[in-house]
């Protein structure tokens, strides 16, 4: 008997909420189909499921794409349970779909196509080895890129508010978004709240704001800055 007549071959079509196995043999003749929840809970039951479409002396072996995102938990779980998991890359998978006349799109094909590689493939393939680190890493930059994205969005939005009420923002402080910088903005957002606010008073702000860092000096630098900028208010008027 060839090695690949000793296996049936579930392919896996990977989503956030819910999977879609299908099971084909060496022929590439379907078997069936099982659909589950992705949560641990139910890998269970898909196990079981798959046990009854097996025949006698058959090992299955499982093929799944995303082994590091959504089928991470699903990969994890079946190697602990002693299952044969293999990695499949999804460009392979994808000109398996593109290989076909008729151009199919559902989770049952897709699941299928990734089982019809699992079977071609399968000497080539590289075993599924979800590692808790790595993916703790991948989490942490992800996380961190989608920090500097926002913060990135947020300072070009401050950037534009203040251009319409301060033209030269810019030369106010070093740093738009510094410690003391952020700290002027949300005391003084507009022009009119500097209003009747002395060199004094805005020195022993900016003192406190910047832990004795900035000076008289540069209140008065920030006022006639102000000053230089002309009236930015915008008035509503009305026609009689």
């Amino acid at each position: 008997m060839h090695e690949k007549q000793k296996h049936l071959y579930v392919g896996v079509d990977l989503h956030k909420q819910h999977h879609v196995a299908v099971i084909i043999n060496c022929w590439q003749e379907k078997l069936g189909e099982i659909k589950f929840v992705n949560k641990p809970a139910a890998f269970s039951m898909f196990l079981l499921d798959n046990d009854k479409l097996m025949e006698e002396g058959l090992t299955p072996v499982f093929g799944l794409e995303d082994v590091g995102g959504y089928g991470r938990a699903l990969a994890k779980y079946l190697a602990d349970h002693g299952q044969i998991v293999k990695e499949v890359n999804p460009a392979l998978s994808y000109a398996e779909r593109k290989s076909h006349m008729t151009t199919q799109k559902s989770d049952s094909w897709d699941a299928e196509c990734v089982a019809r590689i699992l079977l071609n493939k399968l000497n080539h393939l590289p075993d599924a080895k979800p590692h808790d680190l790595f993916w703790s890493i991948q989490q942490l930059v992800t996380r961190r890129n989608a920090l500097v994205k926002a913060q990135g969005a947020l300072k070009n939005q401050l950037h534009i508010q203040l251009s319409h009420h301060y033209p030269s923002y810019k030369k106010f402080f070093s740093e738009v978004d510094g410690k003391t910088a952020l700290a002027f903005w949300k005391q003084y957002p507009s022009p009119l709240s500097l209003d009747g606010v002395s060199v004094k008073k805005l020195t022993t702000f900016l003192l406190e704001a910047s832990n004795n860092t900035c000076s008289v000096k540069k209140a008065n630098e920030i006022l006639k800055l102000m000053k230089e900028d002309g009236h930015t208010a915008k008035r509503t008027s009305r026609n009689t």
